[in-house]
């Protein structure tokens, strides 16, 4: 792919530049501004684009994705990288899990966007256009919100393109995160981005409002490796790493507002029926026992006593 020219809204980085920048965009007819790098490489190469706080509190993602734009160098890159750190920006500033306080919606639940939604799905919007649509290779960073523990996973989805699921899978396998997980979840950029035509990947690491240098390290050594087995940089191509395959990506839910106990950590395995925790009123009282609805592995639990009816409680991958 050429590389003369690369663009994003108002922004643009020739062959060879690196540019930090932000676009101004309206959302609910109030500017909205989104920071980002774009390395344009010395030589040709695919396109990657890659994304960071789309749920903002999940800071080893944002803290991965900052250290790619800061450090990626145009002299030692083949094609082209854009970086969107923050794509949430009021949920980063407000701290906000799960949702963007400007409409109370989940941004990875609204993609590809509607330029004429909500604001959530104004900004997916924006950004699918003209952001993820550049991409000839697309990985989301993300990992458990401010109330959610979680073992590392990489997620792809199986869009029915046989050429796009086998990149897609393969990236997932590159990324070098030990459990891979096939799953759609609607409205999510990275099945989004696949039925687009796009390779794509999700890549989890972290949690609980902690960005430890080992979960950071695994985003950026997982971009390292994606970026070698694309050619985009100098490097070996990566080694295979050991990895479990999880078909079903299976989420338990509250019923009720009220306290949750856990039975189980993440990363421990269960079977089907197994009591995983419970949600009790305040006197003690059982509301809802979480069982698990298959023989698999717990995947993230959330860790906040406070629970409110429909907020997920865990994920099992089965």
């Amino acid at each position: 792919m050429s590389n003369e020219i690369l663009k994003v809204g108002t922004l643009s980085a020739a062959r060879g530049e690196k540019l930090y920048g932000t676009n101004e965009f309206p959302v609910q007819n109030q500017p909205y501004r989104l920071p980002m790098w774009l390395i344009n490489g010395d030589a040709d190469g695919p396109t990657l684009v890659v994304t960071g706080g789309v749920h903002a509190a999940e800071y080893a993602s944002i803290a991965a994705a900052l250290d790619l734009g800061r450090s990626l160098d145009p002299r030692d890159l083949r094609g082209q990288v854009i970086v969107v750190p923050v794509m949430n920006m009021p949920a980063f500033t407000a701290r906000s899990i799960y949702v963007c306080p400007l409409d109370g919606r989940n941004l990875n639940r609204v993609f590809p966007g509607d330029a004429r939604g909500t604001a959530s799905e104004q900004i997916a919007d924006w950004v699918f256009r003209n952001v993820i649509s550049q991409a000839n290779y697309y990985a989301d960073l993300h990992g458990g919100d401010l109330i959610e523990a979680l073992v590392p996973f990489t997620i792809f989805f199986r869009s029915g393109n046989d050429q796009v699921d086998q990149m897609s899978l393969e990236m997932a396998k590159v990324f070098g995160i030990h459990f891979l997980v096939c799953s759609e979840t609607p409205g999510s950029t990275f099945c989004a981005a696949s039925r687009a035509g796009i390779p794509s990947i999700l890549a989890e690491s972290g949690g609980q409002g902690i960005w430890t240098s080992d979960d950071v390290a695994r985003h950026t050594n997982g971009l390292d490796r994606l970026m070698r087995r694309l050619d985009m940089i100098p490097g070996s191509a990566p080694e295979p790493v050991p990895f479990t395959l999880l078909e079903r990506f299976l989420w338990l839910h509250s019923e009720h507002e009220g306290f949750w106990y856990p039975s189980v950590a993440v990363a421990e395995e269960g079977q089907a029926g197994q009591n995983l925790g419970y949600v009790m009123d305040c006197e003690g009282r059982v509301l809802q026992i979480a069982v698990s609805p298959a023989d698999g592995r717990v995947l993230f639990i959330v860790t906040s006593l406070a629970i409110n009816a429909t907020d997920p409680l865990l994920a099992v991958g089965a």
